[in-house]
């Protein structure tokens, strides 16, 4: 059984949104309120306006997959992506993440682990024969579990 499913960060998207709209805001009202406002600083705000939309192309959703050989995980439109090899993954468990664990792209340090996260709490934490941790999150842990167990047998 092949596996592929996409979350969307839809809390993402807003906040980064509304912290884009802000920037925006920001731009043009310093340009209508003083036209002389000095050229670096309209490049300084432009350059974090185009940052802010890269981070959200980037991040607006995270797909998981699974075929004959690879687990894959990327975000967004596949700016970020990662693959392991199935035969290489020693174990698989639906678990949840502490609040403070973030979304996105992490390592914690203790215990050591990689994490992958667009939303929510749940996660996959996957134990490669490496002795290397990694959680991925998603919204149907169960069926991710499931399907991961399935082809490591």
């Amino acid at each position: 059984m092949n596996y592929k499913h996409t979350q969307t960060g839809y809390l993402m998207i807003i906040v980064t949104l509304a912290v884009f709209a802000l920037f925006a805001w920001i731009h043009m009202t310093a340009r209508a309120e003083t036209p002389s406002v000095d050229s670096g600083t309209n490049l300084l705000i432009t350059a974090i306006i185009l940052i802010i939309l890269l981070i959200l192309f980037s991040f607006w959703s995270l797909q998981v997959s699974i075929n004959e050989d690879f687990l894959r995980i990327k975000f967004g439109y596949s700016i970020y992506g990662k693959k392991f090899l199935l035969r290489e993954i020693l174990s698989a468990k639906a678990v949840k993440n502490h609040w403070y664990y973030g979304w996105g792209i992490r390592v914690w340090f203790w215990p050591k682990m990689w994490i992958y996260n667009i939303s929510g709490l749940d996660a996959v934490e996957i134990r490669l024969k490496n002795g290397e941790i990694y959680r991925i999150g998603t919204d149907e842990p169960q069926v991710l579990e499931q399907a991961l167990l399935q082809k490591i047998k």
